[in-house]
């Protein structure tokens, strides 16, 4: 298991959610800019990430 200081800890939880919303922006919204149409799949994957990130952030943020 990963262990991480209290610094660490507070980092990561503070830049976490900025990664899942580049993920997301970039996947998702960022399809919009682009010449090619539309992936559901590619969509549906940005927001996974995005989730998932945000998950992270929750766990890691309970902490011991």
């Amino acid at each position: 298991m990963l262990r991480l200081k209290p610094r660490q800890r507070g980092l990561f939880v503070e830049k976490m959610p900025d990664v899942a919303n580049i993920a997301a922006a970039s996947m998702l919204f960022g399809q919009f800019l682009s010449d090619k149409p539309f992936s559901l799949w590619l969509g549906i994957a940005g927001l996974v990430a995005w989730l998932l990130c945000w998950t992270t952030a929750f766990v890691i943020a309970g902490g011991e």
